[in-house]
């Protein structure tokens, strides 16, 4: 049995949304029986409460995996990735190691004749001592293999195994441990 960890990675925000949705329907008369339409409140990107917590819950993963021999891709937005090079040391993280745990992956938002994408933008990788500089700290954060995968396979069923060919097995088929 094998895996590789895959995280995508969304920008936190902060305030809500929700008067600028409704302000929106109105433009397009909707009716919107929402007060909150005229909050004036603001809202936007929580570029520091995403950087921080993502970058301290990868030093847990990725020193983890790496202890297991596993590893780590995580999926983010071009401009958080520059969020993170510009706030925090990232000057050793500049290029692809096959051998590295951790890769990160970011993609841009590109827009051709009015529809949109998405395009891979850079590729990077590091291991768990190349995170823990990113962030300033060291610390031990190891979990055997033996406890993750015992909290994979408390995920995985029948309808959640990949199927190449036929019906998916049953409880019965499947090898025993």
């Amino acid at each position: 049995m094998d895996f590789v960890a895959i995280e995508f990675q969304t920008i936190d925000t902060t305030g809500t949304v929700w008067p600028e949705r409704q302000r929106l329907l109105r433009s397009f008369e909707v009716e919107v029986a929402d007060r909150n339409a005229e909050s004036k409140k603001p809202f936007g990107m929580n570029w520091k409460m995403t950087a921080k917590t993502i970058l301290v819950q990868l030093h847990h993963k990725v020193d983890t995996l790496e202890h297991v021999g596993k590893r780590f891709v995580l999926v983010i937005q071009d401009c958080l990735l520059e969020y993170l090079r510009d706030q925090f040391q990232f000057g050793h993280v500049t290029s692809v190691r096959t051998g590295d745990t951790m890769h990160i992956h970011s993609y841009r938002l590109e827009e051709d004749r009015s529809e949109f994408g998405i395009e891979l933008d850079t590729r990077l990788s590091t291991d768990a001592k190349g995170v823990a500089e990113c962030l300033g700290i060291q610390a031990e954060t190891k979990v055997e293999l033996e406890s993750i995968i015992a909290e994979l396979e408390k995920k995985i069923s029948a309808r959640t195994l990949l199927r190449i060919d036929g019906p998916a097995p049953s409880g019965r088929d499947m090898p025993a441990k």
